[in-house]
């Protein structure tokens, strides 16, 4: 991968930090350049850290279910600052309350996110869609 720079971090209010540690150790063990920004991140540390990186995507974490707060609008303060291409991902507990996952996704991808993950996925997984969407871009 030419550029395999990507942001990662936990958005809005959340303090969950382990699952963030391990996101950033199995991505940098898959040969991407992580630049983790930690935990209470808000869209424009995301979205400045992307700028300033010349990052290929930005991964958001949420694990304490307001995730569809924090993350309304991000992808048009996005396009605002001229990353109209960034790959955005988001996963985690996205929502408070058993809403079906599938509802879940349809409200991200409405949101401008380009996949949207459940809090058990498969990192490989993760992995095998980043390394194409960016190949793809």
């Amino acid at each position: 991968m030419p550029n395999n720079k990507i942001i990662l971090g936990v958005i809005g209010a959340d303090c969950h930090s382990v699952g963030n540690k391990i996101l950033d150790a199995y991505f940098t063990e898959t040969g991407f350049e992580v630049i983790n920004l930690g935990v209470m991140v808000s869209q424009e540390e995301f979205i400045d850290a992307a700028i300033e990186s010349a990052a290929q995507a930005i991964l958001v974490s949420s694990l304490y279910g307001h995730g569809e707060i924090d993350c309304e609008g991000m992808r048009d303060k996005c396009i605002e600052k001229g990353l109209d291409d960034i790959i955005l991902y988001v996963g985690g507990n996205l929502v408070v309350g058993k809403t079906p996952f599938s509802e879940v996704e349809k409200k991200f991808k409405a949101m401008g996110f380009d996949r949207v993950f459940k809090p058990d996925i498969d990192l490989a997984e993760v992995v095998k869609n980043l390394k194409e969407d960016i190949t793809n871009k």
